[in-house]
């Protein structure tokens, strides 16, 4: 059984084939997927998406990236969601520094926000973090206790340590699976299982595979077997290991027989 710690399936490019996409993840062994929100417009589609026993499990946040889309009312709505809600995580929220025309302080104010609501509810938070991993570290530690995971991890291994002082996992995925990205694959290599898991970003971020195509869940196995390979240990150790780092992270109440 794989978890899909980082999926996007309430895009609307997954509109005209959404059912099939979850069937297909399913036959890959992929039984359970955590689908942030991105801005709080899209926050009732996911609710609808994501019914018990379905395997898809929300989390309710405020991207930097969808910065424009979001008031300051939104934090206040967002407790009440959560409240209401019971979501797995908090996010996606974080910071980024990549994309131009993002006021880093008016990030910085929502992702603090969105901390303090994590640490209220006592959640997990799922965060963004292009070129900003030692802010967002900034801010956990100003904000904390909490836990949660840095979701396409870019940054450095010392950078992977510190976020693992913090009770704070690393999300691996499609990056990974090219030969050019040398770096992330040491890292991958080398970091502490425990404090690893796998995420597909689908429909972004496809793996060397199916480069420039819509990415799904059903392409985890890719990522799965790439990282096992990196760390010289057969596929099954990696799914026990993820799987159940997923399902501590995020309190998940998995079907063992699934898959």
């Amino acid at each position: 059984m794989l978890v899909d710690s980082h999926c996007h399936l309430d895009s609307g490019e997954f509109d005209p084939d959404r059912a099939a996409v979850v069937e297909r993840a399913r036959a890959a062994g992929v039984h359970a997927q955590i689908v942030p929100a991105v801005a709080a417009a899209g926050w009732p589609k996911l609710r609808g998406l994501c019914a018990p026993g379905s395997g898809l499990f929300p989390a309710y946040g405020l991207h930097p990236m969808y910065l424009a889309e979001h008031r300051p009312q939104h934090l206040e709505e967002l407790r009440a969601w959560i409240e209401r809600e019971r979501p797995v995580a908090v996010g996606e929220c974080g910071l980024d520094h990549f994309v131009e025309g993002l006021d880093p302080d008016a990030q910085l104010g929502y992702f603090e926000g969105q901390l303090r609501l994590a640490r209220e509810f006592d959640l997990p938070v799922i965060v963004h973090a292009r070129r900003a991993v030692d802010a967002v570290i900034a801010a956990i530690r100003r904000t904390g206790p909490l836990r949660g995971v840095v979701h396409s991890f870019s940054g450095s291994p010392e950078q992977a340590k510190q976020l693992a002082s913090l009770d704070f996992l690393i999300g691996l995925g499609g990056p990974v699976t090219y030969e050019r990205a040398r770096r992330l694959r040491r890292i991958a290599a080398e970091v502490p299982l425990d404090t690893l898991l796998l995420e597909t970003d689908a429909p972004d971020q496809p793996d060397a595979g199916i480069r420039g195509q819509r990415n799904e869940p059903a392409r985890l196995p890719v990522v799965c077997e790439t990282i096992a390979e990196l760390r010289g240990i057969p596929p099954a150790t990696l799914v026990e290991a993820t799987t159940r780092n997923a399902a501590r992270l995020f309190r998940l109440k998995l079907d063992p027989t699934a898959g």
